[in-house]
């Protein structure tokens, strides 16, 4: 279907705005912070908190949603995208509040260690750590151990589907589920089909997504690494229940279904949904964009599902 007309309208608003691929990293990062004034006011929770914790290199920033009802609720660990290089737990507080209360989870957000300043391996090394300290202080959160999902879009879709693989080569936690929203899950070389057909007049472009990978693996990077690219690792088995949703108008909306079939084949529950007329990032807009909206209120039915049903996957090493 064409682009949906709420969607055009925002990037229609966008027209003049510095391509994020030509601006240095700083500047990105303050036109991205000033997207949050523009965004609609989202759903109410209980209470919020941050914590900072130790985490591999030093302190580590969470932000803890408690939805309102009464406890122990399922837990989710969220990684915000964008690009491994911008965005925080600022850009995404409307997003973690509305999985919150749609969900009724509690959710941790990490604020986890952004390139170029800190390039690959640092911002996979602090999602695990981060989600390992969640499960032992779930019962101090007021969450149930045993009920365990990442989640996390773009970027933060990378991160968490490289944290459920890591957490079943590397001695758990087990997890009930992942969340991979618009993910990114491999190199943009060679591509895929829609990296062609959507690489510009999208909102993210082609280009973009190289220059957030030359940011975040640098020269010597390992594009080819499972914990980058996850959608290269050898075994997908024994993962836990996905969700994968993407984005017609999206560079990324093929490599994140192959994740889904590959999950698929691989014996792991795996739900796939493109959403059309719509391109990356769009649930930014929910609350402004109806497709948005719909698109929110059955990822959290999935996830309502999967915690009210599902026994988390032992992270035993892969063999």
């Amino acid at each position: 279907m064409p682009v949906d007309p709420q969607i055009q309208a925002l990037l229609d608003r966008g027209t003049g705005v510095p391509a994020t691929h030509t601006l240095s990293v700083a500047e990105a990062r303050r036109l991205y912070e000033a997207r949050i004034a523009v965004m609609a006011q989202p759903a109410a929770v209980e209470r919020v908190e941050d914590r900072t914790i130790d985490g591999p290199a030093g302190p580590m920033r969470l932000r803890i949603y408690t939805p309102q009802g009464k406890g122990p609720f399922p837990l989710m660990v969220f990684f915000h995208g964008s690009g491994f290089v911008l965005c925080s737990l600022d850009t995404h507080d409307g997003m973690c509040r509305n999985l919150a209360a749609g969900i009724g989870c509690l959710v941790v957000s990490v604020d986890y260690r952004l390139a170029p300043e800190h390039r690959f391996p640092a911002g996979p090394d602090d999602c695990l750590a981060a989600t390992r300290w969640a499960a032992a202080h779930a019962a101090e959160l007021g969450a149930d151990a045993a009920r365990i999902m990442v989640a996390g879009d773009s970027a933060g879709g990378n991160m968490a589907a490289v944290t459920a693989l890591r957490l079943r080569d590397e001695g758990g936690p087990g997890l009930v589920g992942q969340m991979l929203l618009y993910p990114v899950t491999d190199y943009h070389t060679p591509g895929t089909p829609s990296y062609a057909e959507n690489a510009d007049g999208y909102g993210l472009t082609r280009d973009t997504m190289e220059w957030f990978w030359a940011h975040y693996l640098g020269e010597t990077g390992d594009a080819s690494h499972p914990h980058a690219s996850p959608l290269r690792a050898p075994d997908l088995s024994r993962l836990p229940a996905a969700y994968v949703l993407s984005a017609e108008y999206d560079p990324l909306r093929d490599e994140a279904e192959r994740y889904g079939e590959r999950l698929r084949a691989a014996g792991v529950p795996a739900e796939i949904t493109r959403r059309p007329g719509m391109n990356h990032g769009f649930l930014f807009w929910v609350g402004l964009v109806g497709g948005a909206d719909a698109a929110l209120e059955d990822a959290c039915a999935w996830a309502r599902g999967i915690f009210g049903g599902a026994a988390p996957l032992s992270g035993r090493p892969a063999g």
